[in-house]
C-alpha cells in the first residue's frame, strides 16, 4: 500500500520561501510522474506543477517562475521549492501522482502573511 507523507509547510512572511518534501512509500516511484497539489481555503483542491520520470516539468500559471519541483528517485521522494510567496498561495499542499491517483495524504499547511 502506498504512503505519501509531506512536510516542509510552516507559517512565512509575504516574499519568503519554503521546500516542501513528499516521500512515497509502497510504489514505483521511479515510474510514476508525481504532482504538487494544493487545496486552498474554501476552494477545490489543484495541480499546481508536475515532473515526469525523466525529470521534465510543467507548472500552473499561478506559480511558474516561483516554485521548483524536483525529485531524487533513490530517496522516493519529491520537492517543491516555493520561493516569492504571496498570501494567495495559503493552502494546504499534498503530493500525488497525476493519474491513477493513490490515497492522499495529510498534506502539510502553508500560510503566508502579509
Amino acid at each position: 500500500q502506498v504512503q505519501l507523507v509531506e512536510s516542509g509547510g510552516g507559517l512565512v512572511q509575504a516574499g519568503g520561501s519554503l521546500r516542501l518534501s513528499c516521500v512515497v512509500s509502497g510504489s514505483i516511484f521511479e515510474l510514476s510522474i508525481l504532482g504538487w497539489y494544493r487545496r486552498a481555503p474554501g476552494k477545490e483542491r489543484e495541480l499546481i506543477a508536475h515532473i515526469s520520470a525523466d525529470g521534465r516539468t510543467i507548472y500552473g500559471d499561478s506559480v511558474r517562475g516561483r516554485f521548483t519541483i524536483s525529485r531524487d528517485n533513490a530517496k522516493n521522494t519529491v520537492y517543491l521549492q516555493m520561493n516569492s510567496l504571496k498570501p494567495e498561495d495559503t493552502a494546504i499542499y499534498y503530493c500525488n501522482r497525476i493519474t491513477g491517483a493513490w490515497t492522499w495524504g495529510q498534506g502539510t499547511q502553508v500560510t503566508v502573511s502579509s
